[in-house]
Parts: structure tokens; C-alpha cells; sequence
């Protein structure tokens, strides 16, 4: 099957768009787009896995509750380890922001 990481995206999202592209074992790749979205005021995510990231197109604004903060432009990658509070703090609201997930088995 051939698909198009950039394709079959809707014009508006009232919520960031997880989509899992695969699923085996325990790795699961999934193509995640956001329009502005962040994390809500507040929230954090505290994943049991690692989850390696690729920002494929737009910018975004990784924070941690140490403050420390990690701007993403197209073509940088990161790897938040299992357990690594985190959250979205900032999606480019104009383009769509495309992210490839990797979360790798515990």
C-alpha cells in the first residue's frame, strides 16, 4: 500500500489529529498534525515508552517542568525518554504542524 505522510489532511481541526501508521510488537509510528494545537493549560504527558519525534513540516515549542524548552523547526528530531514530562507549548497556527512519532517498546 502507498500512502502520502502530507496527505488526506482536513482544512480545519477542532482537536491535534493522531493517526497510527503502525502498529507491531510494541513499536507504534504515528503521524500526528496539529493547527495551533497545544497541550492544555496544565497537562503534561508522562509516557511509559520512549517516543522518538520528527517534525516533518511547520515549527513547534516543546517545554519541560524544568522550564527548559526545545524549539522545533522541519527536519529536527528528538527523542523524550519513557517517564520525561513534557508538553506542547506552541504549533505554528498558520501551517500545518506534522509530526512522525515513534514510540518504542518499554
Amino acid at each position: 500500500m502507498n500512502t502520502n505522510i502530507f496527505n488526506n489532511i482536513p482544512t480545519q481541526l477542532p482537536e491535534e489529529l493522531f493517526q497510527s501508521l503502525l502498529k507491531r510488537g510494541g513499536l507504534h509510528i504515528e503521524r500526528i498534525v496539529s493547527q495551533g494545537h497545544v497541550t492544555p493549560a496544565g497537562q503534561w504527558y508522562d509516557q511509559t515508552s520512549d517516543e522518538w519525534v520528527l517534525l516533518l513540516q511547520g515549527q513547534a515549542l516543546i517545554v519541560y517542568p524544568d522550564h527548559q524548552s526545545i524549539r522545533l523547526m522541519p527536519g529536527d528530531y528528538l527523542l523524550i525518554p519513557a517517564h520525561k514530562r513534557h508538553r506542547v507549548e506552541w504549533t505554528q497556527p498558520d501551517v500545518d504542524t506534522i509530526w512522525l512519532a515513534v514510540h518504542l517498546p518499554a
